[in-house]
């Protein structure tokens, strides 16, 4: 059965997703908050992208070297039965990772077979699991599949950066949408919105319904929607 698929995220109140600029205190209050109430959905899974991994991970570089002959491109599970899973959307496999755990989740990262054997190497040597979701691309309804047959995941968040959310969302996969609109205006155009669909990828808007609406401390507003498909 296909996981229950949140997306959560943060956004201002004309749509940009990035913190950069805000100020320092307004931001780590609104983290806070944000981090906060996506512990009420009890996930036991969440998808970042690259970017936002490697700003976890801590890592520069790894390792090259390791494989000293070509792996086999199969999916590779260092841990089974963990509380939660930090899924990794790394299609060219450049996180690199200190450990096998993000947030006090098991590492999970999502390749395709594009990916080198030393990047494989070494994320088995420090117990990375890795899944491959595609050959050159990802194809998240393989990845959440994949994920809910050999993990077992039945509740997933999505959050972020912009162009996995729009992904997923423009991939039909989104059962819930959350949002916490911040009380200020970016104003910068070029600034990423809190879904972004490549143009040639884009099919049709995604209509939803909204379930609630709740004011919170410090002006926010946290809105949830489903999907109405």
């Amino acid at each position: 059965m296909k996981p229950y698929v949140i997306c959560h995220m943060m956004s201002s109140l004309d749509g940009h997703a990035l913190t950069d600029g805000w100020a320092r205190p307004f931001k780590k209050n609104a983290g806070a908050l944000y981090e906060k109430l996506a512990q009420t959905f009890k996930f036991d899974g969440w998808i970042c992208g690259r970017v936002t991994m490697q700003e976890i991970a801590h890592g520069d570089d790894y390792p090259k070297g390791l494989a000293k002959t070509p792996i086999s491109r199969t999916h590779y599970f260092a841990k089974r039965d963990a509380d939660c899973y930090a899924i990794s959307i790394d299609p060219h496999g450049k996180v690199a990772w200190r450990s096998n755990e993000a947030l006090d989740s098991h590492v999970v990262s999502v390749v395709t077979e594009a990916v080198s054997d030393d990047y494989l190497a070494y994320l088995k040597s420090i117990n990375v699991s890795y899944i491959f979701g595609g050959k050159t691309e990802i194809d998240l309804v393989q990845v959440i599949a994949t994920l809910a047959s050999e993990l077992g995941t039945k509740r997933l968040i999505v959050e972020g950066g912009p162009s996995v959310s729009g992904s997923f969302v423009n991939a039909g996969l989104v059962d819930e949408v959350s949002v916490l609109i911040l009380p200020l205006i970016d104003g910068r155009g070029d600034h990423p919105a809190s879904f972004e669909i490549a143009e040639a990828a884009w099919t049709s808007p995604t209509y939803l319904t909204l379930t609630s609406a709740d004011i919170q401390e410090g002006g926010s507003v946290w809105l949830r929607y489903t999907n109405q498909l």
